[in-house]
Parts: C-alpha cells; sequence; structure tokens
C-alpha cells in the first residue's frame, strides 16, 4: 500500500448509521477513533435518526434525515468553534453522535414495592401495579448532554431504569392525588394511565428531550384479602344476587359467607375463623343499602325484625331469624347468649325471648296482655 492509499484510507468520507439492533438502541456514536473527516464527506442520516456534531465536548451541529454534503455552509456552528472563518479544505477530527427519534418500544415498567393508600371501601391497603410504555426523543442534544455523555452506545435498557423510577414516581403522585377507590381503578386503567402518562411527560420533555407517546397499566395488583371479597361478591352474583354493586343485601352476604364455610371439609364454621371482621363488613354493607335511595318500583317489604348478640364479647347484628338460626346450628348463639332488639328494655338471655326460643326448642306461650287477657271475639 503506497503512502497516498494509506492517508486515502485514514479520512472518513461516509458517515451513516445502519441500526441492527431491532430498534434496541437510542444512541449510537460513530466509529471514528483516529481518522479524519475530510472536507466534502457525505453524511447518510435515515428516516427515523439524527446526527449530532460534538467539538471537543461542546455540541455543535444537528442533521435530520436526508443525505448531507459536510461543508461550511451547513456546518455554521462547528466552523464558528473551528474557527473557520473563510471555509476549510483540510479534513477535521469531530465526534458524530446518531440518535433514533423513532418511537422506541413498548418497553415494561413496574412497582417492585407495593403502595400504601387509604380506600373509602377496605381502608388502608397496599396497591402493585406494571404496564408497558413507549419512548421517543424530541431533542437530542438535551438527551446526550443529560443521559448519555460520553457513552459509545446507549440503548434502551439504559433509558429504562432511568424511566421505570420516573414512572413509579408519577404512578404514586396521581394516586396520592384522585385518591380513586381501588374498585374504580380495577375498571379505569385506560383513564388513569392517560393521568400517569402525562405526569411522567412533564418530567421528561424538558429535562431529557424525551416523550412519552403511551402509557398502559396492564394489571392493578390488590392485596389477598380485598381480592377474597370480590370474588365472594362476583359468587354471590352468580347465585342470584339482586345486585354486583357495592352494597349486597346483608343477610344475603350473611348467608353466603356461613353457607361457604359449612360448605368446607367438616360442615361447621372454625372458631378461628374471621366471623367479628366478616360481620362489621356485613354491618358497613347494611348501612350502605340503608342509605341508597330507593329503586322505582313497587314499595319494599315490611323490614323484618334484626336482633343483637353479644358473640365472644362482641357486639353482633342485626340478625333476621332465619340468620339467627343459622348461628344457632354452628353454636355461635345459644339459649344463654344476651340479646337485644328495639322495644327491649336491657339485654336477655335468647332463651326467654318468645321469638327466639323456638330456635332453642323452647316453645312458650306468649306473655299475658295487660287486663288479664285476650280480648273477646267479635261476634
Amino acid at each position: 500500500m503506497g503512502l497516498f492509499d494509506k492517508l486515502k484510507g485514514e479520512l472518513v468520507d461516509i458517515i451513516e448509521w445502519v441500526d441492527d439492533t431491532n430498534g434496541q438502541t437510542l444512541v449510537w456514536r460513530f466509529p471514528r477513533y483516529q481518522n479524519e473527516i475530510k472536507n466534502g464527506a457525505q453524511l447518510i442520516v435515515r428516516p427515523g435518526q439524527s446526527a449530532v456534531f460534538i467539538n471537543e465536548g461542546r455540541l455543535a451541529d444537528v442533521f435530520t434525515e436526508g443525505r448531507h454534503e459536510l461543508a461550511t455552509n451547513n456546518l455554521p456552528i462547528l466552523s464558528t468553534l473551528k474557527g473557520w472563518k473563510h471555509g476549510f479544505n483540510s479534513p477535521f477530527k469531530c465526534e458524530v453522535y446518531f440518535v433514533s427519534t423513532k418511537i422506541i418500544g413498548p418497553l415494561k415498567w413496574g412497582t417492585p414495592n407495593p403502595l400504601m393508600m387509604r380506600d373509602p371501601d377496605f381502608g388502608a391497603i397496599r396497591l402493585g401495579a406494571f404496564g408497558t410504555y413507549t419512548l421517543r426523543c424530541t431533542d437530542a442534544k438535551l438527551l446526550l448532554k443529560q443521559l448519555v455523555g460520553t457513552d459509545g452506545v446507549y440503548d434502551t435498557n439504559e433509558v429504562n431504569d432511568v424511566m421505570r423510577s420516573i414512572i413509579q414516581s408519577s404512578f404514586a403522585t396521581v394516586l396520592g392525588q384522585n385518591k380513586v377507590p381501588a374498585l374504580d381503578l380495577l375498571s379505569s386503567y385506560e383513564i388513569f394511565g392517560e393521568s400517569v402518562r402525562k405526569q411522567v411527560a412533564t418530567q421528561v420533555d424538558d429535562e431529557y428531550g424525551l416523550e412519552v407517546p403511551n402509557l398502559k397499566i396492564v394489571n392493578i395488583n390488590v392485596p389477598e384479602g380485598v381480592q377474597k371479597a370480590l370474588d365472594q361478591r362476583a359468587s354471590m352474583g352468580a347465585l342470584g344476587s339482586s345486585t354486583l354493586g357495592p352494597a349486597p343485601n346483608l343477610a344475603a352476604f350473611q348467608q353466603f359467607q356461613m353457607g361457604t364455610a359449612m360448605g368446607q371439609p367438616g360442615g361447621r364454621m372454625s372458631p378461628g375463623m374471621d366471623l367479628g371482621m366478616g360481620l362489621a363488613m356485613a354491618g358497613q354493607m347494611a348501612n350502605q343499602v340503608q342509605q341508597q335511595p330507593a329503586m322505582a318500583g313497587p314499595p319494599p317489604l315490611p323490614q323484618a325484625q334484626g336482633y343483637f348478640f353479644g358473640i365472644n364479647g362482641q357486639n353482633v347484628g342485626p340478625l333476621v331469624l332465619d340468620v339467627a338460626k343459622q348461628f344457632v346450628t354452628m353454636g355461635q348463639i345459644k339459649s344463654d347468649t344476651l340479646c337485644w332488639t328495639q322495644g327491649m328494655a336491657a339485654w336477655t338471655p335468647a332463651g326467654q325471648v318468645p321469638a327466639l326460643a323456638v330456635l332453642f326448642g323452647q316453645v312458650g306461650g306468649p306473655p299475658p296482655l295487660p287486663g288479664g287477657g285476650p280480648p273477646p271475639m267479635p261476634r
């Protein structure tokens, strides 16, 4: 090889990037090494790319898609940095970075640890979430300055590490600001995901030169206890319950709970079950039922009288007779269990209440009426 051929080999006359990484590379530095770019070299920027020239650590000119001949007239910033007042005729050294400007993704995000939130239906609960998002560079200079630095290759794995932390923070912020109940979140993935996307966009557009065209929530993980409550309400609907809304019928819910427990091996509710918690939830549902406006239709049937019982030191009720009978069958209510209902002056053993005595096989006559007996039959 002659001297001319050696000098020719050290000059770069075509600068281009053919991305063969299946869209996984965001920034790629042209491997110039010690070679110099000759005057009039051809720069080829393909669709979905930008080319950025950097001279001695300072950002210079940016080229969009097309074929460009490198000369003084289209390198104004570099000419100023190099001091080319009257053009240049000799080769020059300069770093060239290609930046992908097409949509990258979908990439995955998720919350590594559940987030605590206050829910109006279930109290304080923990929620986790995961989903996908897409990414696109809108400002190549800003991206190079803030994230890439001197890396020769900057791929989606590196940018995903940054984006995941931003999305997690934005998810927690939107969750706290909107105070959306967990049950509403499960049916509002699209709306809630858009709110998170906008929150993320405000942090990455001016700071990193990126935009997030799309962000999806694939799933929100609710605690196991909440999942069981949802499954029970769905099962009630399958068994013919009148509603799957937030306030199913109290008696139906209690009967469903006890029937489920009795259907387990052994046929009885174990003492270790969270009976108090289940009944407290049922009582809350009863209050919600009373607060709901009446639906159009026939007037409601007269409400059966409910009784309160002292079970394991807890005030349980009100229970209608049919439900109380099942508690008696399971041994939760006995004849000496204290009870009370509207009109009673004090708590009384259940076996001494005529309406409840029949549940224990202690059928007795009604108490005498004032005046010595019932009124005479009409003629």
